[in-house]
């Protein structure tokens, strides 16, 4: 049975590429370390990592309750410790009394660098201070380019991670049942709207699947998808419990209040 069968065609590179580092940390006794992962790359991560004997993993983002993590993979002799993981948490301080500023807004500055998504773990903006974890071999690049954010001018210091201030957010869990993990059934439950709407916003290109895009009303979601509606906020495809009697699959959503 193969592995792939239980993942989505375009997740196979992924799956590749820790499969293939399993590897080499067995043969070569070397850690190896991920760029940050969201949520679903991180379910991923630990299914493949989680009945080693021959292996050890761990993940962090820099704080406790991190959204984004970096995973490393380690022969089991070595210890992990959180230096290892080389992330560094940028602050800068901006107006606030002149300048409104939301998460978007930075992360727009930091991808208008041409920086990869990836090198981008959690972001904090609020108060009149801009936080951000990125991998340390990036820092100093922000720290000398990323020098305006929606035209305030800031200039970036690297503090203690324990300094972090995560954006208070609540997710409201719900329990329901569909009749697919469709994009458009989820999307309908999560946002309580009628199908055709939910189809209409996904063909407009409203709405992101863990950050990204998808247009195709039909794309099938799986367990710890990110979802976003443009306008609407964010959801999560929290779990899938498996099906009921009437073949309908039963599933936890999460949405931010």
């Amino acid at each position: 049975m193969s592995i792939y069968q239980h993942y989505r065609e375009e997740e196979r590179p992924f799956i590749d590429q820790i499969l293939s580092w399993m590897e080499q940390v067995e043969r070569q006794y070397q850690p190896r370390m991920t760029d940050f992962l969201d949520p679903r790359e991180q379910l991923i991560f630990r299914q493949l990592l989680g009945g080693q004997t021959e292996l050890q993993w761990a993940l962090s983002g820099g704080t406790e309750k991190a959204e984004r993590n970096r995973g490393i993979i380690a022969p089991l002799y070595d210890s992990i410790t959180p230096e290892d993981f080389s992330i560094e948490l940028l602050e800068a301080t901006y107006p606030d009394k002149f300048v409104t500023l939301e998460h978007r807004d930075v992360l727009g500055s930091f991808l208008s660098l041409g920086i990869d998504r990836k090198k981008l773990g959690d972001i904090s903006v609020g108060e009149g201070v801009i936080q951000l974890f990125t991998t340390s071999d990036i820092a100093p690049y922000i720290r000398a380019n990323l020098v305006e954010v929606k035209r305030a001018k800031v200039t970036w210091e690297s503090v203690d991670p324990n300094r972090f201030r995560p954006e208070e957010v609540e997710w409201v869990t719900s329990e329901t049942t569909v009749s697919s993990l469709r994009l458009d059934a989820i999307i309908k439950e999560l946002y309580r709207m009628s199908r055709q709407q939910a189809a209409e916003r996904i063909q407009k290109g409203l709405v992101k699947v863990n950050f990204k895009t998808v247009e195709d009303v039909s794309f099938q979601l799986a367990e710890g998808d990110l979802l976003s509606l443009r306008g609407m906020g964010r959801g999560k495809l929290a779990e899938v419990k498996g099906t009921t009697k009437k073949d309908k699959q039963r599933i936890t959503l999460e949405k931010l209040k």
